[in-house]
């Protein structure tokens, strides 16, 4: 699947669209093991979506018969970003080539690529008078070039059509072949960003197909070849702190710009568990050392995801800018 987050200028709507596709096969996950259900915290207790933006949102997915991946994956912003008027819409599939134990996107055989979905996106973010838009996606490993060209389809029809929109691109590791990230790197959205997803130790468990170097080379490559680079992690997954200092310290020197941190929340039973919540006075120091080792923005919060306020990492100088500003006021 492509994912598209779309921000308007008038009324502020971002949202993404998704064609469905019927599942071919879904796969178990394995080696969750069984663990003591803890209870959430009072910090992770968002507002029921209410309001009139969240109503027009609501009137948008319904009638449209849209599918939201803010409700498939019980996303705890849904009530805030709805209610501002903003949703998360998918497209293309929801059938992934891999089995990550905190993912819970369907693993199995995704149908085949829609090749007019570039022009249907770009259409789309024409019409509705898209400000800023994230496209991101399922691994595609079946396909030769691990879905590289639609990608890159998909960005250049976006920026042809509306050359002011900025674009983020959350983009899988293409196992790590230069050739499919040169794609990426030649399209030029304004940001791209693959999530680290967890510390080393972990991610041979959390991301069976993942390689924690790969990802780093990814990321490394992107910087060299001249684009803003972002990645995330979650937290409460079974890391140590000074693992995640560790990661964030082995980002830096691979040059990325923008880090997010979560809290993991286990999407079902079937999936890795949550060993504990992270509180946010935790994630308010990690942000402290994510700037002081040098990141240019750092967006750590319980209810952090990948796209929160990702229109501001687009610009660079933003956080780190307004951190300062922090300091100096101490």
């Amino acid at each position: 699947m492509i994912l598209v987050k779309l921000q308007f200028y008038s009324p502020q709507v971002l949202y993404f669209c998704q064609v469905n596709q019927e599942l071919m096969q879904e796969l178990p996950i394995l080696n969750a093991q069984p663990a003591e259900h803890l209870k959430k915290p009072n910090w992770l207790r968002v507002k029921l979506p209410i309001g009139e933006s969240y109503k027009h949102v609501r009137g948008l997915v319904d009638n449209h018969k849209l599918h939201t991946i803010c409700e498939s994956g019980n996303c705890p912003n849904m009530g805030e970003c709805w209610g501002e008027g903003t949703a998360t819409f998918m497209i293309l599939g929801n059938i992934c080539t891999r089995s990550c134990q905190f993912c819970a996107v369907a693993t199995g055989r995704p149908k085949p690529v829609e090749w007019d979905e570039p022009q249907r996106v770009a259409e789309a973010v024409f019409l509705m008078k898209v400000k800023h838009a994230v496209l991101t996606s399922v691994d595609r490993d079946e396909l030769p070039d691990g879905g590289s060209i639609i990608w890159a389809n998909t960005i250049k029809a976006i920026k042809t059509l509306s050359p002011e929109t900025t674009l983020e691109t959350l983009i899988p590791d293409f196992r790590g072949i230069k050739e499919q990230i040169d794609r990426l790197i030649e399209a030029a959205p304004e940001v791209i960003s693959h999530n680290m997803e967890t510390v080393e130790r972990n991610t041979r468990r959390v991301r069976i197909q993942a390689k924690y170097d790969r990802s780093l080379g990814v990321l490394e490559a992107l910087k060299k070849g001249g684009r803003r680079t972002k990645t995330g992690l979650m937290l409460g997954i079974g890391e140590e702190k000074h693992e995640v200092i560790q990661t964030m310290k082995d980002l830096v020197n691979v040059g990325c710009d923008v880090l997010t941190l979560g809290q993991y929340l286990q999407p079902t039973k079937k999936h890795l568990p949550v060993q504990r919540f992270v509180h946010p006075d935790e994630f308010a120091e990690l942000r402290q050392i994510g700037y002081e080792l040098g990141f240019d923005y750092v967006e750590s919060g319980p209810l952090v995801r990948s796209s929160y306020h990702s229109e501001k990492h687009v610009i660079a100088g933003w956080g780190r800018n307004k951190w300062l500003e922090e300091q100096a006021n101490k």
